[in-house]
């Protein structure tokens, strides 16, 4: 049959390891793309982006049935195939097969996908390695993912054992960043970045705080390995790894011999064993005793309508809680507005939402739903994982880059599990709804509160600019709905 050629494709952008969190790999994987889009007179409606990540790594996720099984994750990919399947997008373009699947269960959705309209969906790659127009396409695609399958297996199982002899032998894996008071080959101690280690250890043993000691170091100009500003977390990271104390970890944990003792580094400490434990013991205990629940409910609320950033709880200048499109973390920095008159505010409203009768039965109605009680349970586990998480990295029970990866994870399953949850109503509305609406919203806890006014506004609010000429007085009409 006669093929028209895709006006509203999709080009798909994969690359399973960025360590320098640059995306350029798959920058010129999208340029690649679009070149020959232009050759072959394809149109490209959308470019999907998956940059870190997998189509080899699975993990186990549970189905729709109830069952578990393990799963490459990638929600990007997943979504493009609905795009596909709908109609909404009309072709398929990448660079290379193996950016596209290196699961044999991943082409086959993808398969199916194509097959599922006469004539089939078109897809096309760079280097002409995948195409699925024919039988002949499709069972040569078959054989070539098994192949990269099996590629990546061996990889797995190769890097692991040497992983793992290294570790034995008290060698350094390499590669990443040089690790800060040590020379490239992690083997040889710079003196002067040592004295910033014996520094930072005396500074804590005498009480001092993280936050403390990254801004008496940026004052004094002391430059970290990356050129970055210090923060408690380098400060901390530096102090406190296994290897200024001699020590080889592997996979979060102190590498030991058949006696039971740690195995002897092949590089010198820079902190001896006792202080580096005295270290950690103090970094710990703080980390166990910190305050790490929700204090400012509105997080992930509220936008910044400048540069669509999301607004952080932040403490200002005057010693009042704030809302702030923070620049540090990736904000304009230009839009701020007081937690405390912003959160009545919200709360006035909802307030009057929950109480108007036409409102609360449809609530009753949603909130008696079951769909989302899975979502919520495995929502709690992984928060719950998440400072876990957080507390082990503060032992140094686990790697930094361990930490970052299982973070990494996590946090995925969690905005899948908020999406659903927030899709209808949350079952802290059974509770709300079961009594006086007023009463129950003031023995909600904060994180209970925002899914609430995340269930009633789903896009949350804009914080429009203040309005100077009438003054410094909280502007309620500031805070606009998302339509």
């Amino acid at each position: 049959m006669n093929r028209t050629k895709p006006v509203r494709a999709v080009l798909l952008v994969r690359i399973s390891d960025d360590k320098s969190e640059e995306a350029k790999g798959v920058g010129r994987q999208e340029d690649d793309g679009r070149a020959l889009a232009a050759r072959i007179d394809w149109g490209i409606a959308e470019v999907v982006v998956e940059n870190d990540v997998s189509a080899f790594k699975r993990r186990k996720i549970k189905l729709p049935d109830g069952t578990t099984a393990l799963r490459t994750v990638r929600p990007a990919f997943r979504a493009a195939m609905d795009k596909l399947m709908s109609g909404e997008r009309d072709g398929l373009l990448a660079y290379d097969l193996d950016r596209v699947a290196r699961d044999p269960r991943d082409l086959e959705d993808l398969i199916d996908v194509v097959e599922s309209r006469d004539p089939l969906i078109p897809v096309e790659s760079v280097t002409g390695s995948l195409r699925l127009a024919n039988d002949a396409d499709i069972t040569m695609a078959r054989v070539m993912v098994a192949v990269a399958n099996k590629a990546s297996r061996d990889t797995r199982r190769r890097v692991t054992r040497t992983h793992e002899q290294l570790a034995a032998e008290g060698k350094r894996n390499g590669g990443g960043f040089r690790g800060y008071g040590f020379d490239r080959r992690g083997l040889e101690v710079i003196l002067e970045e040592a004295t910033v280690i014996w520094m930072i250890a005396e500074w804590i043993l005498d009480g001092r705080s993280l936050n403390a000691v990254a801004t008496e170091l940026n004052r004094r100009e002391v430059p970290t390995v990356t050129g970055a500003k210090w923060n408690s977390r380098s400060v901390r990271s530096v102090v406190t790894k296994p290897s200024v104390a001699g020590l080889r970890s592997y996979k979060g944990q102190i590498v030991r011999g058949a006696d039971g003792e740690p195995i002897k580094a092949a590089w010198p400490p820079i902190l001896d064993r006792d202080t580096w434990e005295q270290v950690c013991g103090v970094l710990a205990g703080r980390a166990g005793t910190s305050d790490l629940t929700l204090k400012r409910w509105l997080t992930r609320v509220l936008h910044c309508p400048s540069c669509g950033h999301l607004l952080t709880g932040w403490q200002g200048n005057n010693g009042k809680p704030k809302y702030w499109c923070a620049s540090p973390l990736g904000g304009c920095g230009k839009i701020t507005v007081q937690a405390a008159e912003a959160e009545a505010e919200v709360e006035r409203q909802v307030l009057g939402l929950l109480t108007k009768p036409r409102v609360l039965e449809r609530l009753h109605v949603l909130s008696t739903s079951e769909v989302t009680d899975d979502a919520r349970s495995e929502l709690a586990e992984d928060e719950a994982q998440l400072k876990e998480l957080a507390r082990m990295w503060a032992r140094r029970e686990m790697s930094l880059g361990e930490y970052r990866e299982a973070r990494k994870i996590i946090e995925q399953r969690v905005t899948e599990s908020r999406a659903l949850i927030n899709a209808s109503a949350p079952r802290v509305l059974r509770t709300l709804l079961a009594g006086d609406v007023r009463e129950g919203w003031g023995k909600l806890t904060p994180a209970d509160k925002r899914e609430v006014v995340l269930t009633l506004a789903p896009d949350g609010y804009d914080v429009m600019p203040h309005d100077r000429s009438r003054g410094n007085k909280f502007q309620p009409e500031r805070l606009r709905l998302v339509a």
